[in-house]
């Protein structure tokens, strides 16, 4: 007997072949988005119950053609739109896998519907939230719950993003090859956001949220599979690895946060590191150096060294200063920051950090605190130290992250 979340798991890597299949013979994205996700309610409903049919692609897109058709029906519109198609496709554009018929692994939708998902037109809190539902297979009600936000605004949100691509008047095709490198890295930057959400939360009583994080592995390791030779591809799943490899380690038996600096390596997953750092290791230096290559060359220090002391610090502000000149950022400087603390002192470390201090993307961030309190601690200044700890404990809405705060304020009397 298969159970639910054996059914999730199969379900999810079919979301984006069947989506495509339907779109690519009906057109009307929004619609086919939501018969592909009524079909995907049903699977969940029977097939824990049933067993798993011989051919779940094609199930599935069977199910979600009758659910488009009685819409169309439902409306009137069938023929309108049948006409209006069969006049702008192929006759065989969009076959239907029949039984047992599987589409060639070559056709893969999964590129081109995130190009969809991530239009421009569309914002970026409302590309993650369709990507997730539209190319990851999650309901509306998971994707919601994942941003504690209610189902309704999210529902709202993603009814947005469809309204926009639909005005916009995207169709379903990858962009034109001007274009294709400006939209694949908004794909890009929209996964690692998903990634940075499921790692640390910005907000809640847990300090991640492992669905997201794994959701954006999978997703990536998709891209990956139909870009095999894109450097920046590679290095944002090598930083992806590289990074969730010390996801264990990351929390104490009760939830709290336990900084680099403290956690027991010994628990971090090894063969997720050595994945990861053959990945970088095979790119690096082997065409044009992006952002993502350079932060997962830092995490593959990171992961390398057997205690924080060990650490190639010196490497990684160089690295820094790297990443500074091809995504230059506040936040990019207030890592290196820490880097060149551990590699020159704190004195250095709180000078680099002032040249953002004014910086308005930075005056409502509790990481410029927190960061300018473990610095200034290390710099003997307890007093300061205790009182930017308390300032970024107040401004941030992760509760681990808060309980942390505090007890490094109450640590410094």
């Amino acid at each position: 007997m298969t159970g639910p979340a054996d059914v999730g798991e199969l379900l999810r890597p079919l979301v984006p072949r069947v989506l495509g299949v339907l779109v690519r013979r009906h057109g009307q994205f929004d619609a086919c988005e939501d018969a592909v996700q009524e079909a995907l309610l049903a699977a969940s409903e029977q097939w824990p119950g049933e067993g798993v049919p011989a051919n779940p692609h094609g199930w599935l897109v069977a199910v979600a053609g009758r659910r488009l058709t009685d819409h169309w029906r439902s409306e009137s519109a069938r023929r309108r739109r049948e006409a209006s198609v069969a006049a702008r496709e192929p006759a065989d554009a969009g076959a239907v896998a029949g039984p047992g018929e599987e589409r060639p692994p070559e056709d893969d939708d999964t590129l081109t519907l995130l190009f969809l998902c991530c239009h421009p037109a569309v914002s970026p809190p409302s590309q993650v939230a369709l990507t997730l539902r539209a190319v990851g297979g999650l309901t509306t009600a998971q994707v919601a719950k994942a941003f504690l936000v209610p189902e309704a605004t999210m529902t709202r949100r993603i009814t947005r993003a469809k309204e926009s691509i639909a005005a916009a008047g995207s169709t379903f095709r990858d962009p034109a090859p001007p274009d294709y490198a400006e939209r694949l890295s908004v794909v890009l930057q929209v996964l690692y956001l998903i990634f940075n959400e499921g790692y640390t939360a910005t907000s809640g009583t847990d300090l991640r949220v492992p669905g997201l994080a794994h959701e954006a592995i999978r997703l990536t390791r998709a891209v990956h599979a139909l870009r095999p030779d894109d450097g920046e591809v590679a290095g944002l799943l090598a930083l992806m690895l590289l990074t969730d490899a010390r996801r264990d380690a990351r929390t104490g038996v009760d939830g709290t946060l336990v900084p680099l600096a403290e956690q027991d390596r010994g628990r971090w997953d090894r063969a997720m590191i050595a994945e990861g750092a053959a990945l970088i290791g095979r790119v690096l230096g082997r065409g044009p150096v992006g952002a993502y290559q350079v932060q997962a060359a830092i995490a593959a220090l990171h992961d390398a060294a057997p205690s924080a002391e060990s650490t190639d610090w010196v490497q990684i502000a160089q690295l820094y200063e790297v990443l500074q000149e091809l995504a230059p950022s506040p936040v990019v400087t207030l890592n290196q920051s820490i880097a060149v603390a551990m590699a020159e002192g704190p004195a250095r470390g709180l000078e680099l950090l002032d040249s953002i201090a004014e910086d308005g993307r930075m005056k409502q961030s509790h990481r410029f605190d927190a960061v300018r309190a473990h610095l200034l601690e290390q710099a003997g200044q307890h007093e300061a130290a205790r009182e930017h700890y308390r300032r970024a404990a107040q401004r941030t809405a992760s509760l681990p992250e808060r309980r942390y705060l505090e007890e490094r304020a109450e640590r410094l009397g």
